[in-house]
């Protein structure tokens, strides 16, 4: 009984990793961009009991000797990068990128980040000057395809962005030549290298040995054909609201199936005490 018990609760500690990476998906149903993480189960080791210590007795069997015995299930998280739905917004600073792999950079604490919300703004660049800085909703300031710091100068009359992500702002002042800067944008050619750092930023696990090269290409010069993206509109989250409920109740269920587990393994240690 002590063994069904301790399996039991090794399944609900994953089982609950679960039901909070579920949780986290509907909470983000309506963010911008966002990916969803996708959740599956693989048994762990077994282990292997001799329950026949006198081998003679079981002459003529077909079947391997001992007994295999879980020890309960690991859960495996992963970020899908599948698309989103693109809607309409009409503004000028919203940006959706149209191909699953390539994401904007963004600095984040000093550090090169990645995110998928296109929703940018101008925001004062509090140096003395009259610069705007673009940044993202949250603030983390937009990098160009050189990373850095994008600045407007002047009073901007209107803001056009191209589909290969080349940004030009025209000035409310007459004879004013338009700005024109490309957005950097980087292709994943590894997606599972990726990781959610929150907010909507995700950023690069331990390389080790593996070149970042082979994991984002920077797309700049000639590169930048490869561009999808679309001014005036947004990527929707990839969640599909179905499959998360449905992930949820079966996810519920098994959680209660192990919690009862360990409920009659408690019973039954209570009725030998009895009986003792």
């Amino acid at each position: 009984m002590l063994r069904s018990m301790i399996t039991a609760t090794n399944t609900m500690n994953q089982l609950q990793q679960q039901l909070d990476a579920i949780g986290h998906n509907l909470a983000n149903i309506d963010t911008n961009g966002y990916k969803k993480t996708s959740t599956t189960f693989h048994e762990l080791m077994r282990q292997e009991l001799n329950n026949q210590p006198d081998l003679q007795k079981e002459t003529g069997r077909l079947t391997d000797y001992g007994l295999r015995l879980g020890v309960g299930a690991r859960l495996d998280k992963q970020l899908v990068f599948h698309q989103g739905a693109i809607k309409t917004t009409g503004r000028e600073l919203d940006v959706a990128l149209l191909h699953k792999d390539q994401f904007l950079q963004v600095e984040v604490d000093g550090e090169v980040r990645y995110t998928r919300d296109g929703a940018l703004y101008l925001s004062p660049a509090n140096d003395g000057t009259n610069r705007l800085m673009l940044v993202t909703k949250d603030g983390y300031r937009v990098l160009d395809e050189n990373q850095n710091p994008i600045y407007l100068d002047g009073d901007i009359r209107d803001i056009v962005i191209s589909a290969n992500g080349t940004l030009t702002a025209a000035s409310r002042n007459e004879g004013e030549l338009p700005q024109t800067v490309n957005l950097g944008v980087v292709r994943v050619d590894r997606p599972s290298m990726m990781i959610s750092l929150g907010n909507n930023i995700y950023g690069l696990q331990q390389l080790g040995n593996v070149p970042i090269t082979d994991v984002l290409t920077n797309l700049e010069g000639d590169l930048r054909t490869e561009i999808g993206m679309r001014q005036g509109a947004l990527e929707s989250s990839n969640v599909d609201l179905t499959q998360e409920i449905t992930d949820l109740m079966i996810a519920q269920r098994s959680y209660q199936l192990n919690a009862r587990s360990i409920t009659i393994g408690d019973q039954m240690l209570g009725l030998i005490n009895t009986v003792r």
